[in-house]
Order: structure tokens, then C-alpha cells, then sequence
């Protein structure tokens, strides 16, 4: 497994969490760090999971990496296109995400009006409601949600083109009109993205914003009701913890399952 590192060498619990979790799969897959932003670091196509994280800043930065970025991308895409015996199983986090969306023109990548940040409910779509993926998770769920941009205005013509599904939408708020954000897409049986945090890890999350520098940043720059909230909230079994446990485990071990099935076949 190759793991994409967009955080741009900022400071992030994302990254550790993903480790923590391929760790889990130690005795079926080894894995190595690609630091794509900060060191302009690539893998070949001779992994069989990727698995790309999130990152601050624009997506659409036009940094040295972006180009070799979008090429491995579709070198991936074309690969799954072309082989009828092999597949390669890419998860997209929030950053990668919202870069993969825009190169493949699903809709609008427009900037929030404010950051949204904290533990929030996720509405699942038609189509999410049966993907594997989001199965065992209620509906809302809730996730890990911190960006500054979002997908918006689907184009639902590309959808169809590429054969891609909306898996879920953010909260509903009734006392705003702007439009729901994407959350989650399907683009293919082995290529999936979500604009939310399934690696947020409850338990790391707690005791890194219980210290007292990662407090204040986010009381200085949500506040102290949003802090309460999300501390209240990552201690509750029903809400972080499920999407923890679930999506991106559940995504490594059937990329395992049907790697293993392309092998014996």
C-alpha cells in the first residue's frame, strides 16, 4: 500500500491515523510514505492500495506536485480501465478528495463561506444507503468534517460519463440556503472518496485537543462552544468512533480480499 501525504509537512493527526490503521493490517500488506506536496515523492503503479490523505490549502493550488499528481491518478483510473485481471483500490481524504473532484470536473470547488469544522452529521444519498462502504453506519452519521472549500452543483451529466455516485451531503441546515456540499463519491468499484475524516482516530483526537496549545487554537478560532462540542461529541461511541472503525478498515481489508482472489485466479 502507498500512502499520499498531502499535508504539505503542516502538523496533522491525519497522517498518523492512517499509519495506525494500515498498521492494524500488518500481517497482509506492507506500506511506504510518499511525502507528495512538501518533497515532490511519487509511487509507480506497482502498489495495490492507495490511499491519499488530506492536506491544508486550496485544492486548486498549481504546485510542482499537482501535475504528477493528476497523471498518477490516471494512470490508476486507465490501468483499472484497461486490465480485466487486476485492480488498483485508491481512498481519497478530504484534500485528495477535493483535488481528484475538480480534475474530474464532478461539479464546483468553490470555498466555504466559513470554515466548517468539528464532529457533524453526514446524510447518506440513495445510492449510499446500499454502498458497502457506509454499511453498519446510521443515517446521519456523524464524522470528522474541517475544510475551508467544498463540491458543489453536481454535474450530473460527468457522473454518469464516468459512472460515479454521490454517497452522502452534509448537514441539513434549515436556516441557510446555501447548497449542500458532496461528502462522499464512488467514482468506481475500486476508487472512492469522502470530504470528511474517516481516519479520525477518537481517542488520539482527545488527548491531542486536551492539550493546552491545541485548546486555544481552536477556541481562538471557532470558539469555546465549538470546542465543548467536539470534545462532548468524540467521546460519544455513536457518533466518531463508528466512522473510525469502519471505512477505511473496511476498504483496506476488501482490497486485500479481491487483491488476494486477482492472485489465486
Amino acid at each position: 500500500m502507498a500512502i499520499l501525504d498531502m499535508n504539505n509537512d503542516e502538523p496533522n493527526q491525519g497522517l498518523r491515523c492512517i499509519v495506525d490503521i494500515a498498521k492494524s493490517f500488518n500481517e497482509d500488506i506492507d506500506f511506504k510514505i510518499y511525502n507528495i506536496r512538501a518533497n515532490n515523492e511519487f509511487p509507480d503503479l506497482s502498489y495495490d492500495i492507495y490511499i491519499s490523505s488530506g492536506g491544508p490549502g486550496s485544492p486548486l493550488e498549481e504546485g510542482v506536485w499537482r501535475q504528477p499528481y493528476l497523471e498518477l491518478i490516471q494512470n490508476l483510473w486507465d490501468f483499472n480501465k484497461n486490465s480485466t485481471d487486476e485492480k488498483k483500490f485508491v481512498f481519497l481524504i478530504c484534500y485528495s478528495f477535493q483535488v481528484v473532484c475538480d480534475y474530474f470536473q464532478l461539479g464546483e470547488m468553490k470555498p466555504r463561506k466559513s470554515t466548517s469544522f468539528g464532529i457533524l452529521p453526514i446524510h447518506k444519498t440513495k445510492a449510499g444507503l446500499k454502498d458497502p462502504l457506509l454499511e453498519g453506519l446510521d443515517d446521519p452519521f456523524w464524522a470528522v468534517d474541517s475544510r475551508n472549500w467544498q463540491l458543489i452543483q453536481p454535474r450530473l451529466k460527468v457522473f454518469k460519463e464516468h459512472g460515479c455516485s454521490i454517497l452522502s451531503l452534509e448537514k441539513i441546515r434549515t436556516h441557510v440556503e446555501y447548497e449542500r456540499a458532496i461528502m462522499a463519491v464512488r467514482f468506481s468499484k475500486e476508487f472512492v472518496g469522502t470530504q470528511f475524516h474517516p481516519e479520525a482516530d477518537p481517542i488520539g483526537m482527545y488527548a491531542h485537543f486536551l492539550e493546552d496549545i491545541n485548546r486555544q487554537k481552536v477556541i481562538t478560532n471557532f470558539g469555546e462552544t465549538k470546542y465543548n462540542d467536539m470534545m462532548d461529541k468524540m467521546d460519544d461511541e455513536d457518533k466518531i468512533i463508528k466512522t473510525y472503525g469502519i471505512i477505511l478498515p473496511k476498504f483496506i481489508q476488501s482490497a486485500i480480499e479481491q487483491t488476494t482472489q486477482q492472485l489465486i485466479a
